[in-house]
């Protein structure tokens, strides 16, 4: 199950609409300006459209990554209202869409210290669940680069959070290649992902991964930067790719494309470049996208 990234712009219906145009089955979706701690309601109209394009399509997923202002760990009282607030936006607008995965970086505990901001993570969660009871959409802790004080890069960073909220069943787990290699987990050899694969299903558990961002790395193993690159053109060894994408626990998991977009140089876009990559890799059949005429 591969798919992208898309902007909602002009509309969030129009990223389903650019899924089905690229021949992808699922879709990844910002559900507001993500570099606004502010947005409007959604409307009927917004709500209405987003629903009717989704059951006309053939896409089998949606997820959506909250906004990156969002710092579920801050030490700072106003910083943390605000993070909850927004988060809270977040998951209700997930509910109302049907949404069913909500992808979050944990945080940054900002000098306070791992453990300090773990545990403020969890009751941060709490607090979130308590305000929001019987919500079906499931929020997944990505794993992140390591940058600076942020929190997540570990596999045991993501399962000391899960254990330590009275609603574990509320979370679930993303994982995301390029953040994988740059923490130092390693993605540079078949085996290499073979022993990462084992190392997440002791800690945390296959079970618990609900979403894959399948990104190559412009930076190289261990060094705690993020930035993305195209499959193939980064640090993530396409065999690394190849085991991760035939592994039966995370066949059904959608698995999304975060890469820039633009167009290769022979006029297709990327994405459709990318996600051609990645299905022979996975051994599904591909698709291909038609140059865009030069007129």
């Amino acid at each position: 199950m591969f798919g992208s990234h898309l902007s909602i712009a002009g509309g969030l219906h129009n990223a389903i609409v650019d899924a089905q145009k690229l021949g992808m089955n699922c879709v990844q979706v910002f559900t507001k300006n993500q570099r606004q701690w502010k947005c409007k309601p959604l409307t009927d109209e917004q709500i209405n459209d987003w629903h009717k394009h989704l059951r006309d399509s053939k896409l089998k997923e949606t997820v959506s990554h909250d906004s990156y202002l969002i710092n579920l760990a801050s030490p700072d009282k106003d910083n943390l209202a605000k993070s909850l607030d927004l988060f809270r936006e977040e998951l209700t607008r997930c509910e109302t869409l049907g949404i069913p995965w909500l992808v979050t970086h944990p945080g940054a505990h900002m000098k306070e210290g791992e453990a300090v901001g773990l545990k403020r993570v969890a009751k941060s969660l709490d607090q979130l669940h308590k305000d929001l009871p019987g919500l079906n959409t499931v929020t997944c802790l990505e794993i992140t680069a390591g940058q600076g004080t942020t929190l997540g890069y570990t596999f045991e960073h993501l399962r000391d959070i899960i254990d330590q909220v009275k609603q574990p069943e509320r979370l679930a787990v993303c994982l995301d290649t390029a953040h994988m290699l740059a923490a130092g987990y390693d993605l540079t050899s078949a085996k290499g992902a073979r022993a990462v694969l084992d190392e997440l299903d002791e800690v945390v558990g296959l079970d618990l991964v609900r979403v894959v961002h399948v990104n190559d790395s412009k930076t190289e193993r261990g060094s705690r930067v993020d930035r993305h690159e195209h499959i193939g053109h980064g640090h993530v060894c396409i065999d690394a790719f190849k085991v991760l994408l035939k592994n039966a626990h995370l066949k059904k998991v959608p698995k999304i494309l975060e890469t820039a977009k633009e167009d290769a140089p022979d006029g297709r876009p990327w994405d459709a470049i990318n996600l051609e990559t990645l299905r022979s890799l996975a051994g599904v059949r591909k698709t291909t996208a038609k140059a865009k005429s030069k007129s």
